[in-house]
C-alpha cells in the first residue's frame, strides 16, 4: 500500500508540474471544485491551495556540504551526477579497505588498540646422508678431539613461529622463536625499532643479522641451496647478534645500506651477555642495484655490494675470535674450526658480492677476507674464501630482487603445483616451478700457527617450487677438507659425498 501511495503522489506531482490539461481538468475549473488531483490524493482543493506542490529547481545542487551558499549555487545536473559518482567511488574504496582488513584472517590484532600484530612462521624438514670416501672424516667431525663418524639425519632444520607489527606512532617490533632444537627454544629476530626517521630512516635495537654476507642476509625461505657456503657461515656464525643498526635506501632504489654496532657473543640461547669486556663490533654494508629492468618487472638486474667490520676481542676465555663451519651440510659438529685464536686483539673483515640476473639465469659470487691482529708477539693471521654459483629455471621464472634491502625476494611460479581428476576421466595438473643450480665454494682457515682447515666443495641442486610458500629441495655435495689440526694431529683431511633433501613451507 505504501508503494502504491507513493506512486500516486509522484504521479500527482508530475501532473501538477505539467499543468491541469494533463489531468483532463478544465482550465475554467475554480479552486473550490474538487479536481482529479485532489481526488487522487484524497485532499480538498483548498488544501492544495494552502500547500501547493512546488516545482523542482533543476539548477540547484542535490547536496551542499552543509553550507547555505552551496544551496544557492547554480550547478548543472550533469555536474551533480559527476560529483555524486565521485563520492560513491570514494565510499566504495573505503568500504573495500575495511572489508579487506576485516576479512584477512592472517591479521591478528594485538592487545593494544593502537598497535598491529601479524603472525609468521616456517617449517623446514630435512634429510641428510653422509658418505665418507677418503681420509679421516670422523676426525674432522670430532667433538672435544674425539672422532665421531657422521650419522644420517632426519628431522627439523627450522621450526619457527613469530609475530611482528607496528606501535604508534612510528615504532615497530618483531619476536621470532626457534623450536627446532626440541628440548629448548631460542630466539632469532627479536627487536624493537623506529621508522621514518630523518637520516637514519629505520633504526632497530635488538637481535638482528650482522650486515655482511649476501647468502646470510638472504632469508632461508629464498636461498637456492640448503646450507650456506663455508666462508659465509664461518665468518658470521648464525648471523644474528645483539646490536643497534640503521637501515636505509635511496629514493630511486638505486642504493641501499645498513650499518651499526653489535656485541659479538651469540645470545640466542642465553638471553643476555655477561662479561667485563663488551667485545663490540662495528659493521656496515653499502649496496647498489646497478641495473634493474623495470619493463620486464625485474627479470633483469645487476647488484654489487661491499661490506666490512672491525671487531674488538677479549684476551680471556670469552674470546670471540673464532671461525668455524660445517661441510655445507647439517652435520652434528663443525668440520672447519680455528678454535679460539690466542692473543687476538681485534680482527677486520672485508666482503665483496655481486649478482647478475638475466631472465631465468642467475650468477652470484662472493668473496670475504679476515685479518686477525694479535698481541704478545703472536703472528697475525689471514683467512679468506668465496663461492660462485649459477642457477637456471627450467620453467622460465626468475629470482626476484628486493632493491630496498639488496637481497633475494620470494619466487613466484608461473603455475602452482596441483593435480585433480576431471569428470571426463582425465587428469589435469600444474607442475610448479623447477630450478637447477651448481655452486663451487672454497675457504682457507689455516695460516701460521692456526690450522682451522681448508675446504673445497661442489654442490648440485634441484628445487621444485610448489607455490610461492612451499617447495622441495635436493642437494648433492662432493667436497674435501684438509690442513686441519685436531687433537694435536696436523694435516687431517677427508673426502666426502653428502646428500640432502628439504621440504619447506612458510606463512
Amino acid at each position: 500500500m505504501k508503494c502504491v501511495l507513493n506512486g500516486i503522489r509522484c504521479a500527482a506531482a508530475a501532473a501538477a508540474l505539467a499543468g491541469p490539461a494533463i489531468l483532463g481538468v478544465s482550465p475554467t475549473a475554480t479552486a473550490s471544485e474538487p479536481s482529479a488531483l485532489s481526488q487522487a490524493l484524497g485532499l480538498e482543493a483548498s488544501t492544495l491551495q494552502l500547500n501547493p506542490i512546488l516545482p523542482v529547481k533543476h539548477n540547484a545542487p542535490i547536496w551542499d556540504e552543509g553550507t547555505e551558499a552551496a544551496l544557492e549555487a547554480d550547478v548543472a545536473i550533469e555536474d551533480q551526477f559527476l560529483a555524486m559518482q565521485d563520492r560513491l567511488a570514494a565510499l566504495e574504496a573505503e568500504l573495500e579497505e575495511v572489508a579487506e582488513e576485516a576479512g584477512d584472517k592472517s591479521i591478528v590484532h594485538s592487545g593494544s588498540s593502537k598497535s598491529t600484530m601479524k603472525v609468521s612462521g616456517r617449517v623446514h624438514v630435512d634429510g641428510w646422508g653422509f658418505d665418507p670416501t677418503g681420509g679421516d672424516v670422523p676426525l674432522l667431525n670430532s667433538k672435544d678431539d674425539v672422532a665421531i663418524d657422521p650419522q644420517n639425519r632426519l628431522g627439523f632444520r627450522r621450526l619457527r613461529f613469530g609475530v611482528k607489527g607496528t606501535i604508534r606512532d612510528n615504532m615497530n617490533y618483531k619476536i621470532e622463536m626457534e623450536f627446532a632444537a626440541g628440548n629448548k627454544s631460542e630466539f632469532r629476530d627479536a627487536y624493537l625499532g623506529w621508522t621514518d626517521l630523518p637520516v637514519l630512516q629505520t633504526l632497530l635495537l635488538g637481535n638482528q643479522k650482522r650486515p655482511y654476507g649476501l647468502d646470510h642476509l638472504n632469508s632461508s625461505r629464498y636461498n637456492v641451496f640448503l646450507e650456506r657456503p663455508f666462508v659465509i657461515e664461518a665468518n658470521n656464525q648464525d648471523a644474528r647478534r645483539l646490536g643497534l643498526a640503521s637501515y636505509g635506501y635511496s629514493e630511486n632504489l638505486r642504493w641501499n645500506w645498513r650499518y651499526g654496532v653489535w656485541n659479538q657473543q651469540n645470545v640466542q640461547g642465553l638471553g643476555n651477555y655477561v662479561g667485563d669486556h663488551l667485545q663490540l663490533e662495528v659493521a656496515g654494508r653499502l649496496a647498489s642495484t646497478l641495473w634493474y629492468d623495470e619493463v620486464s618487472g625485474g627479470r633483469g638486474y645487476m647488484h654489487f655490494a661491499v661490506s666490512g667490520a672491525h671487531a674488538d676481542t677479549a684476551q680471556n676465555p670469552t674470546n670471540e675470535s673464532r671461525f668455524r663451519t660445517r661441510p655445507e651440510a647439517r652435520s652434528s659438529n663443525r668440520w672447519i674450526d680455528t678454535g679460539q685464536i690466542q692473543d687476538s686483539d681485534y680482527y677486520d673483515l672485508l666482503g665483496l658480492e655481486t649478482v647478475v640476473n638475466v631472465g631465468p639465469v642467475q650468477f652470484v659470487g662472493e668473496y670475504q677476507s679476515v685479518w686477525v691482529n694479535r698481541d704478545l708477539g703472536s703472528e697475525n693471521v689471514n683467512f679468506n674464501g668465496g663461492y660462485f654459483y649459477v642457477s637456471y629455471f627450467l620453467t622460465g621464472e626468475h629470482m626476484p630482487w628486493d632493491r630496498k634491502s639488496g637481497t633475494l625476494g620470494r619466487i613466484i611460479p608461473f603455475q602452482n603445483f596441483w593435480m585433480v581428476n576431471r569428470c571426463d576421466g582425465c587428469r589435469e595438473a600444474g607442475w610448479g616451478a623447477w630450478q637447477i643450480a651448481a655452486r663451487y665454494s672454497n675457504a682457507d682457515y689455516s695460516d701460521g700457527d692456526v690450522l682451522g682447515g681448508a675446504g673445497e666443495s661442489f654442490t648440485f641442486g634441484l628445487n621444485w617450487y610448489w607455490n610461492p610458500n612451499a617447495r622441495m629441495q635436493f642437494n648433492y655435495i662432493n667436497g674435501q677438507i684438509n690442513d686441519r689440526e685436531v687433537g694435536g694431529t696436523n694435516d687431517v683431511f677427508g673426502d666426502y659425498d653428502i646428500y640432502g633433501v628439504r621440504w619447506m613451507v612458510d606463512f
